[in-house]
């Protein structure tokens, strides 16, 4: 009797009735006996099962059932995964499709039980499996998310992404430096339309003045401490967006503008200080709520009525001087993708140093506690600059292979030595066994100062070691080569350990292949004969063969001085391979020995060809260290058909 035929429509209807009943039920149990009794092979039955699941799904979000009969299956989805039913990748996609189908009030259940089992995504069932999953389902949710009004759902993703992902997870990193341009800060930029330096009188209804100290104390505003018209509000506020971009203080103009609003700006906070300790912590209780969390704003609040508070307030002034300290660290520091025209001079440097010392100050005068978060700031950002080298090193990866642990050694028993084989008998001396070695061995009292004597220096000059060598590679005295002293092996075992210490020909690379060593030896010998004083015969010196007459180039390459094949390639060097490239550097990746997976991701950083073309030589550096020269990258070029810029890289 043949075996019964897997049909797909029988097994669906029978999984469907099996997943209601394990709802019902509250585990996988009536999935796993229908599993087991279908026909079929496993890939058949995994594939409808998980059909299956999403179609129930499908029809409960039709039906807008709670959200915990959807949590509910997505719980039988992965105790179907752990029984090996269905597919590993299915819970993330019921948690995608539950995710895109609810509205976001909703969704904030859905992703508290996705942040409460971190611990399963992460085990080995699920991670390699989910992770894509996960990360494109929280960046979905991400973009449909306001940053100022879901603030903390915004953090909680982000909070879940990190203890998901390792820190060396190159998808959640900065790797490029990027900076967030799209967050301008508006402010009022028509000084026609400002209302600073403007004196309003408050009238009352019947058209009488209001005299001070009518208005109740509570509607009374403060009095101004900080003299503030429209220029230091616009100088203020512009500084915003330097910090934005740091870039533009690379460029003259606009560091000038720079150092001239800061100094003022600063000038301000050193001029007015906050010194009412009482009154700062009063203001911090207040700004806290009744649970005892802080109040976050995700937004500056640039209005001009607002511009004294802002400055009288000490968690305001931390913020603004804070953000000074993180500019001037990526100005400083030593950034991997940072252009080679972004270079401060001696005055820029000066200042900043100059300017970081009057932050820190200023910091240590806010209240409260003005020294601890000083210093608590100044340890961060030197963590920060660890951090920096790390991405700047390929953000190598931070889990270390446990040393093989060494195997116990048996501890043995040593026999004791006679007193005459130590030299602690009449004559002192160590027998050796022998006479003779008795006798060598103790020629000196301490056998290591003998070792260093210069009479045991035997290491021969090249000249006397190849003299009868060359004489002999002279055609003119007619020795045959097997008579020649290089086809003996114990005077090429002797050359070769000479040449290696005294001669620089040694370590050169070539492309000449040799035979044999006595083949290697002759080459070398007539390369030494044209480095030798010219007392010794070696003009005349021909073998009449091909081999020579590459011999002869590579001594004129050797005698020259270093080439531009062993130069590294310097980073303004790849800036202007780069810009010459463009998009065509895809072509390029192939000459390179790029994987596929590298080309991918550098596709997806960025949509800048020339940052692109960057990042692959950047790549190729990292791979091929030491091995990433002018010429290997010129002899790449030239193979993908960039002959003109293999050229100006030669001649850079």
């Amino acid at each position: 009797m043949s075996p019964a035929l897997f049909s797909l429509i029988d097994a669906r209807d029978k999984f469907t009735a099996a997943t209601i009943n394990a709802l019902e039920a509250g585990n996988c149990k009536p999935l796993t006996n229908v599993f087991s009794h279908l026909p079929g092979n496993e890939t058949e039955k995994k594939s409808t099962l998980d059909q299956t699941l999403r179609a129930v799904l499908e029809g409960q979000i039709v039906k807008h059932v709670d959200v915990g009969d959807h949590l509910s299956l997505i719980y039988i989805s992965i105790g179907g995964v752990t029984e090996g039913i269905c597919s590993a990748t299915t819970p993330f996609v019921l948690l995608g499709d539950v995710l895109d189908c609810l509205p976001l009030d909703q969704c904030d259940g859905i992703f508290s039980f996705v942040e409460e089992n971190v611990s399963t995504w992460k085990s080995n069932s699920f991670y390699s499996a989910g992770k894509n999953y996960l990360l494109r389902m929280c960046n979905d949710l991400l973009r449909r998310l306001s940053k100022s009004q879901n603030t903390v759902f915004c953090g909680r993703i982000q909070l879940f992404l990190a203890r998901l992902f390792p820190l060396s997870e190159k998808s959640g990193l900065n790797l490029q430096s990027q900076f967030n341009l799209d967050n301008i800060t508006v402010f009022n930029k028509n000084e026609q339309e400002s209302t600073l330096g403007q004196q309003s009188t408050e009238v009352k209804e019947d058209g009488m003045e209001v005299e001070e100290g009518e208005m109740g104390d509570e509607d009374t505003p403060a009095p101004c401490s900080i003299p503030i018209d429209y220029n230091l509000y616009r100088k203020f506020w512009t500084l915003q967006d330097y910090f934005r971009n740091p870039v533009q203080c690379y460029e003259k103009f606009s560091w000038m503008t720079f150092v001239k609003y800061s100094d003022e700006t600063l000038a301000v906070f050193k001029s007015y200080k906050l010194d009412d300790t009482q009154a700062s912590k009063r203001k911090l209780e207040e700004m806290q709520t009744a649970g005892g969390e802080h109040v976050y704003f995700a937004k500056f609040l640039t209005s001009e009525k607002l511009m004294d508070l802002q400055l009288s307030d000490s968690n305001f002034r931390r913020h603004i001087l804070l953000q000074y300290l993180i500019l001037f660290q990526y100005l400083r520091g030593q950034v991997k993708f940072k252009s080679s025209s972004c270079v401060l001079n001696d005055d820029q440097t000066s200042w900043m140093d100059d300017t970081t010392k009057v932050v820190y100050q200023l910091l240590r005068e806010i209240p409260p506690d003005g020294d601890r978060f000083a210093s608590m700031v100044e340890h961060i950002l030197n963590t920060e600059e660890n951090w920096n080298s790390w991405k700047n090193e390929g953000c190598p990866s931070f889990v270390k292979e446990r040393p093989a642990e060494p195997k116990p050694t048996r501890p043995s028993r040593k026999r004791p030595a006679p007193e005459d084989f130590l030299g602690k008998g009449p004559d002192r001396k160590l027998l050796m066994g022998n006479d003779e070695l008795t006798r060598l061995w103790n020629l000196n009292p301490d056998n290591m100062e003998a070792c260093k004597s210069d009479s045991r220096e035997f290491m021969p000059s090249l000249e006397d070691f190849f003299e009868e060598a060359i004489e002999q590679a002279d055609p003119a005295n007619m020795v045959e080569d097997e008579y020649k002293v290089v086809r003996n092996s114990n005077y090429g075992w002797r050359a070769l350990r000479l040449l290696s210490r005294r001669s620089p020909h040694f370590f050169q690379p070539t492309n000449q292949q040799f035979k044999s060593l006595a083949d290697y030896l002759e080459n070398m010998v007539i390369k030494l004969a044209k480095e030798l004083p010219k007392d010794i015969p070696s003009e005349e010196i021909k073998t009449g063969e091909e081999e020579d007459e590459n011999g002869d180039n590579l001594l004129k390459e050797s005698n020259d001085s270093p080439s531009i094949q062993s130069k590294p390639v310097t980073n303004s060097q790849m800036d202007e391979v780069a810009a010459k490239l463009g998009g065509q550097w895809r072509t390029l990746a192939d000459h390179l020995e790029m994987k596929e997976a590298e080309i991918r991701e550098i596709e997806a950083d960025g949509e800048d060809v020339d940052l692109q073309a960057k990042m692959l030589l950047v790549a190729w550096q990292d791979r091929e260290g030491p091995q990433a020269s002018v010429e290997s990258l010129a002899s790449a070029l030239r193979s993908a058909g960039f002959g003109s810029i293999a050229n100006s890289l030669s001649q850079s």
